[in-house]
């Protein structure tokens, strides 16, 4: 097996994906995993690479907002396959687009704190 075929354990998968080993389990629990993941013949689980892949993008989704309910769609919808490819991309073009609309609302939050930080100094520089 070449280190690119290792599987890790729950733990060595939280470390490598910056997750809990309780938030795995929950993403698992909640339908979000692409497939079922790899258990040994004791029961512990086993991630592969491609896991590990899907999780970093699933965790993606998750900073930039999209509600668990829609990760669990698109995930649905790339487990039924190539048919879903356009439904696929019309959800994730919908969240670019929210995920945009929030990017404006942190550059126009950012700029007001600017604003108010440079009368401060001021206030103090006079």
């Amino acid at each position: 097996m070449t280190i690119a075929e290792q599987l890790l354990s729950i733990s060595e998968a939280a470390e490598s994906t910056g997750l809990t080993t309780h938030t795995l389990r929950y993403y698992e629990r909640a339908g979000l995993m692409l497939h079922a993941v790899d258990r040994a013949s004791s029961t512990h689980r086993r991630y592969s690479a491609a896991d590990v892949s899907w999780i970093g993008f699933l965790t993606k989704l998750r900073a930039t907002g999209m509600p668990i309910a829609t990760v669990r769609k698109y995930a649905d919808l790339a487990r039924s396959g190539d048919d879903t490819v356009l439904s696929r991309l019309e959800l994730l073009l919908a969240h670019r687009e929210a995920v945009v609309r929030q990017l404006e609302d942190v550059a126009n939050s950012l700029a007001a704190i600017d604003k108010k930080i440079a009368v401060y100094e001021e206030r103090i520089q006079s």
